[in-house]
C-alpha cells in the first residue's frame, strides 16, 4: 500500500512540475510567427511551368546566397521548409539548400511523358477546416494550398488469396469508422469497442510525444526515470505493447485482425515490431477522412517557399551540403556546399538538418563531433527503417473512361501480415519478386479535381510496396541510371508481379498503359538522400516510442547551434514531419509554439464567427 501512496505523492511532485516547464516555455521574449493571421484568399492555380520553376526549382547559386544569414536547413522535405518558414514568420532570414534538383523532399512531384507523379504525398488526414493541423499548414502557406476530401470510403482493404480474396471498406467519420466495422464483422461489436476505446486512450496522452522534447532535458529524465509514466499516461503504457499483441487479444477473427492492423505500411513496422500507441495515432488521424492537395503534392513546396523568400531568405535545390562546419569551440557555425568540383562554406549561427538523424550525424558531422557520447548513444537507440519499392504508371484514357478510384487499396495476399512479411522479407530477392504480398495502389489523377484541366485525357496510378535495400545493393555505387541490364531486368521482375495485383482490380488499364517507370530502395537514395532507401526515416519500432528514446532525440543535438527537424525528430509522414518542425522552432525561439499556436487559432475562429454573424 505504501508504494502506491510513494506514487501518488511523487506524481502530486513531477506531474505539476512537468506542465509549469511546458507553460514557461512560451515565456520566450523574441517575436512568435503566430503573432498574426497571415491567410488570405486561395490564388488561381498556377500551372504555367515557367513560373513554376522559378519556385521550386531553382539552382544554387554562391553569388545567390543572402547576407546575414540567421540560420541554414539542410534538405527540402516538408519537415525543413516548415523549419525555415516558422522562424521566416518571425522575421528570420533563412537559406534552404536541397542535394535533389526538384524542391520538395517526398512532397515533390515529377513530370514524364505528359504524365505528373506524386512521389510520397498519397492522403493526409485531419486536414478538415477547424483541425489543429489545417490551421498550422494555412498559416505556413498563408492559405493559399488548398485541399481536396477524398470519398468517404478512403481506404479499401483486398484480403486473402487471388480468387478467395475479401474485400472491406474503411468509412471516414468517427461513428462511421466504426461503424462501418460493425456491419462487416457482425458479432465483433465488443472488440471493435474496445479498439476505439484503445485508439481514444492512447490520444489522450499522445502530446507526451512533443512535451518530452520540449521540457528540460532534467525534467523529462527524471520523470522517465520516475516509472511513473506508464502508470499514469496510457500513451506510455501502451507503447510498450505491440500491434499484434493487441488485436490478438481483441478477437480471435483473424481478419479483423487484419483490417485492425490493415495501415501499418504508412509506418513501415510490421505488426508484431509496431508499438500500439503509433498505431492508435495513425488510426485516429484519418478517422474523419482523407484529403488530398488541390493541384497535387507539388502545390505544398510551391506555397511554403514564397514564405521563406519574403522574409528575405532562400531557397535552392542542386546544393548537396557535404559537411556541417564546427568552429574552434565545437560549434556549428556553416555548411560546406558542393558546386561542380569547388566546395562553397556558408556560414549561419543556426543549423538545421531535415537530412535525418543517420545522415546528420554520420555523414555531415566531422569525427570528433560524431564520437560525442550523446550523439553515439542516440545512434544506438534507433535502426534504419524498412525499404521500400515504388511503381508510376502512365495511363491512356481519363480518370472517368477508366473508372478509377480516389480511394486507395491495400492489398494482402494472406490473413496475417507479420507472417507474410516475415516470408517476403527473408526470401531472396529473386523470390520475392516473384512473390509479393502486399501492395498499396492509388490514382494521383483521381484524387484531384484540377488533373483533367491539367492533363486531358491523362490518368496515373502509384504503387507501392516494401522492398529489402539489399537485394539492390550491389549496384549502390553505380550512377543513376546505369546500373545495368541485371539491374533493370531485377525491377522488371518486381514490376511484372505487382501488375498481376493491378489488373485483378483494374482489368480495364489493359492495354491503356502508356508509360511505367519504377524504383528501388537505391532510387530513394539517390533522390531523397535516404541511407537506406527507407521511405520514414528511422525506424518506428517499439523502442522508439519509449519514453526515454523520445525525450532523448530532441531538436538541439549534442553539438551546440545544430538542430534537427522532420520525421526522425517526431513521426514519419507529412503530419510527423511538421510536428517535429514545430518542436524545431519552439526549441530555437525559445517559446511554445504549440501555445501561441492555439491562441491564435482561437482569436482567428472568434473573428470568423463574427464575419458570419
Amino acid at each position: 500500500m505504501w508504494v502506491y501512496a510513494l506514487l501518488f505523492l511523487a506524481s502530486l511532485v513531477l506531474l505539476p512540475l512537468l506542465f509549469l516547464a511546458w507553460l514557461l516555455l512560451h515565456a520566450g521574449d523574441g517575436p512568435s510567427p503566430f503573432a498574426a493571421d497571415s491567410r488570405r484568399p486561395p490564388a488561381p492555380l498556377v500551372t504555367d511551368k515557367a513560373v513554376r520553376r522559378t519556385v521550386v526549382k531553382t539552382v544554387f547559386s554562391p553569388d545567390k546566397v543572402p547576407e546575414q544569414l540567421d540560420a541554414i536547413v539542410v534538405g527540402s522535405g516538408i519537415g525543413g521548409l516548415a523549419a525555415a518558414a516558422l522562424l521566416a514568420k518571425t522575421g528570420k532570414r533563412v537559406l534552404v539548400l536541397e542535394q535533389h534538383g526538384k524542391l520538395g523532399g517526398c512532397c515533390h512531384t515529377f513530370s514524364e511523358k505528359g504524365f505528373e507523379f506524386d512521389t510520397g504525398i498519397h492522403y493526409v488526414g485531419r486536414m478538415q477546416k477547424g483541425s489543429t493541423l489545417r490551421f498550422l499548414v494555412d498559416q505556413l502557406t498563408e492559405g493559399q494550398l488548398e485541399w481536396t476530401q477524398l470519398p468517404p470510403v478512403f481506404d479499401t482493404v483486398v484480403l486473402g488469396e487471388p480468387g478467395s480474396a475479401k474485400t472491406y471498406h474503411l468509412y471516414s467519420g468517427r461513428k462511421g469508422y466504426f461503424q462501418g466495422l460493425k456491419k462487416q464483422f457482425p458479432g465483433e461489436a465488443a472488440a471493435i469497442d474496445e479498439f476505439e476505446r484503445l485508439v481514444k486512450s492512447v490520444m489522450r496522452g499522445v502530446m507526451l510525444l512533443v512535451v518530452l522534447k520540449l521540457v528540460p532535458r532534467a525534467l523529462s529524465t527524471l520523470l522517465c526515470r520516475s516509472g511513473l509514466l506508464p502508470r499514469l499516461c496510457s500513451f506510455s503504457r501502451l507503447a510498450s505493447r505491440s500491434l499484434k499483441e493487441v488485436v490478438t487479444s481483441l478477437t480471435s477473427n483473424c481478419e479483423l485482425r487484419a483490417i485492425f492492423s490493415y495501415i501499418f505500411p504508412t509506418y513501415g513496422v510490421v505488426p508484431s515490431k509496431a508499438s500500439f500507441s503509433l498505431h492508435g495515432i495513425l488510426v485516429d488521424h484519418y478517422l474523419h477522412g482523407a484529403w488530398y492537395p488541390k493541384g497535387g503534392a507539388g502545390e505544398i513546396a510551391f506555397h511554403t517557399i514564397p514564405v521563406i523568400r519574403k522574409a528575405g531568405g532562400n531557397v535552392f535545390g542542386k546544393a548537396p551540403v557535404q559537411r556541417i562546419l564546427l568552429n574552434s569551440e565545437g560549434k556549428a557555425c556553416g555548411v560546406s556546399v558542393k558546386k561542380g568540383q569547388d566546395l562553397v562554406n556558408i556560414f549561419a549561427p543556426i543549423i538545421i538538418s531535415d537530412a535525418g538523424v543517420f545522415n546528420t550525424y554520420e555523414r555531415l558531422l566531422p569525427a570528433e563531433a560524431r564520437a560525442l557520447p550523446e550523439i553515439q548513444s542516440q545512434l544506438r537507440m534507433v535502426r534504419h527503417g524498412e525499404g521500400g519499392f515504388t511503381m508510376f504508371v502512365g495511363l491512356n484514357g481519363s480518370n472517368e473512361e477508366l473508372r478509377l478510384d480516389p480511394g486507395n487499396y491495400y492489398i494482402y495476399k494472406g490473413h496475417d501480415l507479420d507472417e507474410i512479411m516475415d516470408r517476403y522479407l527473408s526470401a531472396s530477392r529473386e523470390e520475392a519478386a516473384k512473390n509479393i504480398p502486399i501492395v498499396f495502389l492509388s490514382s494521383p489523377s483521381a484524387k484531384d479535381p484540377t488533373w483533367e484541366m491539367r492533363h486531358p485525357g491523362k490518368s496515373t496510378l502509384v504503387v507501392v510496396t516494401f522492398a529489402k535495400y539489399e537485394w539492390f545493393e550491389e549496384w549502390k555505387d553505380k550512377q543513376v541510371h546505369k546500373r545495368g541490364d541485371d539491374y533493370e531486368e531485377l525491377k522488371q521482375a518486381f514490376v511484372d508481379t505487382i501488375m498481376q495485383s493491378v489488373f485483378k482490380l483494374y482489368p480495364q488499364i489493359e492495354g491503356r498503359i502508356e508509360y511505367i517507370s519504377s524504383g528501388t530502395p537505391l532510387t530513394n537514395q539517390h533522390y531523397i538522400a535516404s541511407p537506406a532507401g527507407e521511405f520514414y526515416g528511422i525506424s518506428h519500432d517499439m523502442d522508439r516510442l519509449q519514453a526515454e528514446a523520445l525525450a532523448s532525440m530532441r531538436a538541439q543535438t549534442p553539438v551546440p547551434n545544430l538542430y534537427l527537424t522532420g520525421q526522425d525528430l517526431c513521426l514519419g509522414g507529412f503530419a510527423g514531419a511538421l510536428q517535429g518542425a514545430v518542436i524545431c522552432a519552439s526549441t530555437i525561439l525559445k517559446r511554445n509554439l504549440y501555445i501561441d499556436m492555439a491562441r491564435l487559432k482561437k482569436r482567428t475562429e472568434a473573428a470568423d464567427a463574427k464575419k458570419r454573424v
